[in-house]
């Protein structure tokens, strides 16, 4: 397919871009923002930049495969459907599951919910969205009656005040990001507020960072609602005619709680928001992710609700999502508690509307097995077969190896990917190769209740299929060939339309009835409600029995107490360059030139009481699990805390899925596990030997500690062990899985150094560096002269004379490294962030980078960045 650039939308988070893509002719795709979309209007971050480098076919998944074997679609699916009738007549509906994902299209995920509540006859169908975003949801429909996002991302650019509480938008969200960087550079009145626990990206933005105790926040708002009443700040006018439950909601609001900050602290925090009248309060997994989730979010909420600072624009709380349909997938009821359209799966009238919409024989009652209880019914053989799409929760989900072991009780398990080397997939008894971005065609919802479309560009690679058609060929076969007698994703969109011009006649928020009859291929990008307001309930009109908002008397929880064993809080979370599990973030070479490997970040205090130093090995572990890491010591992370990213799974590291960590412990409203507060211990992990490995080949896992990233021409490692090898030139033949190549050896055994040099013909085909401690190898500078210098002048490890060490990439659109960076400030050849992409190009395109040169201004010419 060739052609002029294709509007689509990335497949990354909830900001929902818009995308354009001009495919090459020859499976290849360059990549730009999309000027015309409302949601980025042609911005792309770091990764949608390399979307371009994630949509080759190796390693892809192209048929079927059954216990191992390649097989025929017919015969998997006639397997899948005998097995789902099998387990209902033996062991009833509850016995099957499906787990989903916010990376599925409306349209799949519309399908997968339809089978499973109408036509298996249980509501057992959750998703990772469980992960992060059911707080919100919880809270939302405590308050607003329905899962309901007030606002706008115009409104982040219309307030005087933005607080983003539990969100490292910079590297989350950086689309967002730099429009309200934007807009304060234009409006400096305009005043950020960052609340979280570590210093991240984020907090260079900020006017006020609010270093918070770990689960301090339902403290902190409630606080902030009690001096909202205490000023005379309560729109009495708006509560009096629009709200229920202010009096409780106060009263609690009133008991003490720890918020860990400083007095000046939160007496700031308190003058800002209550002397400020457009605020919006913007939040994200350090709200959702923890056992007081939806409380965190209601307290938030109440506060908006009291000072009536909500549904107009410039202010109101404002929920952003992880994954790019998380929205999508509750609108269409993706969730164990929820029916389609908004519809509520506990009210008979919703569900009577539903069954006869869908003519289903055997509609749910009940709501299903949340996501943690779902894997743990796995473990306790409750389950007979499960369908998994798009997703892997032996990485994901908290207690991982818990689940991994879990999956082996399920007499099937099913997996749609594009891959079939995920820890999960590897795990299943039937994986169906699924379309990937730039093959499928659907619509995805963004975190403003945006509907966009994801256009293909590209042929399906082998017999790779939709994951709605799969699911729709499931119900066929189940004896409903009616109901699932889908052709293309735009009938399917026709029916999810329809049904939400029913649920809206039943007094829902969610209404896009006027899309039944658009063109969708043609279909723009478009807020629902469909010709309603762009805000929900600056005139109240809550969607409650009684229509008034509810504010939720909640309490704050209880500082956690330091246990002895395991004395340590474990924050998890993203990293700029990296998406999720690393599925296809993974296969860029540009998105890991940023961080290559797994770390933990910790105290310097926390370190020095370890023996632990800056790039030491680091073993974290706990009752349920271990994991080894890079150390980063750094002051980000607060005494008694850790960090550690959450992308690196079985794929890319030896000892890396920090997920095994989490307590499976849930928020008791929402059912959203608490993946930022496991208790952990760490301690130094002792090797012999350090290594950093770049060739053609992929690595092969020979060492006890092993990361590996892509680059251009093949692969990197970092590697350390137990004992160094005998022989490093065999060794390194056996890594790169070349024994014919002449080794040249460099070896200084007094001291326990090595470097080999593979070589075929007058070109080195992998390159080896090891010592007693973390080797310092200029690995940029390897990797870019890997195909042009000769050998010998790579074994040097560092560039010559008349050449640069860029150092690590800072910037990875245009590979521009911190020693570049860092030396145009040290000259005075740029003073400002706008100077250096000027001067190197970084931070020029997708902005990502941005807070990064700018902490590298303020560490390399302090007087210069404060001017």
């Amino acid at each position: 397919m060739e052609g002029g650039p294709i509007r689509t939308t990335c497949p990354y988070c909830g900001v929902g871009c818009g995308v354009l893509a001009t495919p090459d002719g020859r499976g290849g795709v360059a990549v730009a923002g999309d000027p015309e979309h409302p949601a980025n209007f042609g911005r792309l971050c770091s990764k949608g930049s390399a979307l371009g480098q994630t949509v080759g076919l190796e390693g892809r998944l192209l048929a079927p495969r059954i216990h191992g074997r390649e097989a025929t679609w017919d015969a998997a699916l006639d397997l899948i459907a005998g097995s789902i009738r099998a387990a209902i007549e033996t062991h009833g509906p509850e016995s099957v599951a499906i787990y989903g994902s916010g990376q599925l299209l409306t349209e799949d995920y519309y399908v997968a919910n339809k089978l499973m509540k109408g036509f298996i006859g249980a509501a057992n169908i959750d998703t990772n969205s469980r992960l992060c975003m059911a707080s919100s949801v919880a809270g939302h429909k405590r308050a607003f009656g329905a899962d309901t996002v007030p606002g706008v991302y115009a409104d982040l650019e219309e307030a005087d005040l933005v607080v983003l509480a539990g969100s490292n938008l910079a590297w989350c969200h950086p689309v967002i990001h730099q429009r309200i960087a934007a807009a304060k550079a234009a409006r400096p009145g305009l005043k950020v507020v960052v609340i979280d626990p570590r210093r991240t990206a984020t907090t260079d933005l900020a006017d006020l960072h609010l270093a918070i105790r770990p689960d301090g926040d339902v403290a902190l708002f409630n606080a902030l609602l009690a001096e909202i009443d205490r000023r005379g700040a309560v729109d009495r006018a708006y509560v009096a005619a629009h709200v229920a439950g202010f009096d409780a909601a106060l009263a609690a609001a009133r008991a003490p709680g720890e918020t860990g900050l400083a007095p000046e602290d939160l007496a700031a925090f308190l003058d800002l928001w209550i002397g400020t009248d457009k605020v919006v309060t913007l939040f994200s997994q350090g709200v959702n992710q923890s056992e007081s989730g939806a409380d965190k979010v209601n307290a938030i909420i109440n506060c908006h609700l009291a000072a009536g600072r909500i549904g107009r624009p410039g202010m109101g709380p404002f929920s952003i999502t992880g994954q790019p349909n998380a929205m999508g997938g509750r609108e269409v009821g993706g969730l164990a508690n929820m029916l389609a359209a908004h519809l509520e799966i506990e009210n008979a009238a919703h569900r009577y509307l539903v069954k006869e919409f869908w003519e289903a024989p055997a509609l749910a009652e009940r709501p299903g097995l949340k996501a943690v209880d779902l894997f743990r019914a796995c473990g306790e053989g409750r389950i007979a077969v499960l369908w998994i799409l798009g997703t892997n929760p032996v990485v994901s989900m908290p207690e991982a190896d818990r689940v991994a072991e879990a999956l082996g009780r399920v007499p099937l398990v099913i997996c749609s990917d594009m891959f079939a080397t995920t820890d999960t997939a590897r795990r299943a008894h039937v994986l169906l190769p699924a379309l990937g971005w730039g093959e499928k065609s659907g619509t995805v919802t963004n975190s403003e209740r945006r509907i966009s479309r994801q256009r293909a560009f590209l042929p399906a690679p082998g017999a790779a299929r939709a994951d709605w058609r799969a699911l729709a060929e499931v119900g066929r076969r189940l004896g409903h060939p009616a109901q699932f007698a889908y052709e293309t994703p735009a009938e399917i969109f026709r029916e999810h339309a329809a049904l939400s011009a029913l649920a809206a006649g039943a007094g829902r928020d969610f209404d896009i009835a006027a899309l039944a009859g658009a063109d969708y291929e043609a279909l723009a990008p478009v807020q629902w409600p469909v010709g309603g307001a762009a805000r929900f309930f600056g005139e109240g009109g809550f969607f409650t029995p009684d229509g008034r908002g509810r504010m939720v008397a909640v309490t704050p929880v209880a500082a956690p107490r330091r246990a002895p064993r395991w004395p340590l809080t474990l924050n998890t979370g993203r990293v700029r360059d990296q998406w999720h599990t690393m599925t296809r973030t993974g296969r860029s070479p540009r998105l890991a030139q940023h961080i290559a490997e797994p770390f933990v970040e910790i105290h310097p205090r926390d370190a020095a009481a370890r023996g632990i130093a800056p790039a030491d090995l680091v073993e974290v572990e706990n009752a349920q699990g271990r994991t080894v890491l890079r150390a980063l010591v750094t002051d980000r992370v607060q005494p008694g805390s850790l960090f550690a990213p959450m992308h690196w799974s079985g794929e890319f590291a030896s000892s890396a899925r920090v997920d095994v960590l989490a307590p499976a412990r849930v928020d008791p409203v929402s059912g959203q596990p608490a993946l930022k507060m496991g208790r952990v211990e760490a301690r130094r992990h002792a090797v012999a030997w350090h290594g950093f490995a770049v060739g053609l080949a992929r690595p092969a896992p020979l060492t006890e500690y092993w990361a590996l990233a892509p680059v251009p021409f093949g692969w990197r490692a970092e590697l350390a062990g137990a004992a160094p090898p005998d022989d490093w030139a065999a060794f390194a033949r056996a890594l790169f899985a070349a024994p014919g190549a002449e080794a040249a050896v460099v070896e200084d055994r007094a001291r326990g150094l090595a470097r080999v040099a593979l070589v075929e013909g007058d070109r080195a085909v992998g390159l080896l560096f090891a010592g007693p401690e973390p080797v310092e190898v200029a690995r940029a500078h390897v990797i870019s002269a890997f195909a042009t210098d000769a050998p010998h002048l790579l074994l040097a490890g560092r560039p010559g004379a008349a050449q640069e060490d860029r150092g690590a990439i800072v910037c990875a659109c245009f590979d521009v490294g911190v020693n570049q960076i860092a030396g145009a400030i040290a000259r005075g050849e740029a003073t400002t962030v706008e100077a250096l992409g000027a001067l190197l190009k970084a931070g020029s395109n997708c902005g990502s980078c941005r807070p990064e040169l700018k902490s590298l201004l303020a560490t390399h010419a302090p007087a210069l960045a404060a001017e």
